[in-house]
């Protein structure tokens, strides 16, 4: 997706958008550093947590990667 085709509406931080997709935020950060979606600069808002959020995403994307998003179960832990 070319970022022309973006609206304003589109671009959500991170916690929004793992809220609205389900995908974990981790997953959507690793899916930014590997290529798969691109980062935009965030306006450094609060987010009530007394954290400013400086990256932001584009849904679209976000939703098209979560298509085929599958949680993998972690191992159990070993017996001792």
């Amino acid at each position: 997706m070319h970022p022309t085709q973006l609206y304003p509406e589109d671009l959500v931080y991170g916690a929004e958008a793992a809220r609205i997709t389900g995908v974990p935020g981790h997953v959507i950060r690793q899916w930014a550093s590997r290529g798969k979606i691109r980062r935009y600069p965030g306006d450094g808002k609060p987010n009530g947590q007394g954290h400013g959020q400086r990256t932001m995403y584009a849904l679209p994307e976000i939703r098209q990667q979560a298509a085929g998003y599958r949680a993998m179960p972690q191992r159990a832990p070993k017996a001792a």
